[in-house]
This record gives structure tokens, C-alpha cells and sequence, in this order.
């Protein structure tokens, strides 16, 4: 048993405004197919000359990061070379400055041990000498 409906049994009738609104439709859309492509080359080619900006504003910031690395290195090797050549005048002075006053303390002493064996020798025949010496603790 076959049940046709209604709707199946009557025939659409495909006219030529039909064929012309189809062919309107399908020059439209590759119309806007067109324009939508020509819009999105031109953003690409926005795309790659702000992309170029980029890079070039991004080479040129890592330069300048490069020139500031070398200033700090130099900065740092002049600074560090200063305090070594003021670590070695500081040494110099010091030794230099020592030496006049060693010559003396030598030349004291050197005194010193001559007096002292001047007064051992006076104490042989100075009774009262030897024994101040003795307190003292040098005889």
C-alpha cells in the first residue's frame, strides 16, 4: 500500500527568473568573495609591516641593550682597576712612610746596646752602678 502525499505529487515549476535569480546570487557571492579577499590581503599586508615594525623597533632595543652591557663592563673593569691601583699606592705609601722611622728605631737601638754595654763595663768599678743595674734586671 503506497500513500503519496500532497506535497510530492505536485511539481514545482523551475522558470528562467529562477535561473537568473541563481546566476544574481552566484555573481554576489564571488563578488563578496573577492572583496573579502582583497580586505584580507591588505590586513595581511598590514600584518607583515607592522610585524617588520616590530622587529625593527625590537632589533634596534637590543642594540642599545648590547651598547649598555659593554658601558657596564668597561665601567666596572675602570672601577675595579682603581680600587686595585689604590689597594697597591695605599701599600707603597705605607712602606715608604715606614722606612725613615725603622732607620731610627735601628738606629736607637743600635745606641741602645752601646750604652747598655758602656754602663756594664763602667759597672766593673762602680759598685753603686752594678747594683742599680741588677734591680733593673740587666747585669
Amino acid at each position: 500500500m503506497v500513500v503519496l502525499t500532497y506535497s510530492q505529487t505536485i511539481e514545482v515549476p523551475f522558470t528562467l527568473d529562477d535561473r537568473d535569480r541563481i546566476i544574481k546570487t552566484e555573481q554576489k557571492i564571488e563578488s563578496l568573495r573577492n572583496e573579502m579577499n582583497i580586505r584580507f590581503e591588505a590586513m595581511e599586508a598590514k600584518n607583515n609591516s607592522l610585524r617588520n615594525e616590530i622587529k625593527t623597533k625590537f632589533d634596534s632595543q637590543q642594540v642599545q641593550l648590547n651598547d649598555l652591557k659593554t658601558l657596564f663592563y668597561w665601567g666596572f673593569g675602570i672601577i675595579i682597576t682603581l680600587i686595585i691601583f689604590m689597594m697597591g699606592y695605599m701599600i707603597w705609601d705605607r712602606r715608604t712612610a715606614l722606612n725613615p722611622v725603622r732607620e731610627k728605631t735601628f738606629s736607637l737601638s743600635n745606641r741602645t746596646d752601646k750604652l747598655e754595654n758602656a754602663l756594664i763595663e763602667l759597672s766593673k768599678t762602680d759598685n753603686k752602678l752594678a747594683e742599680i743595674l741588677r734591680t733593673f734586671g740587666v747585669l
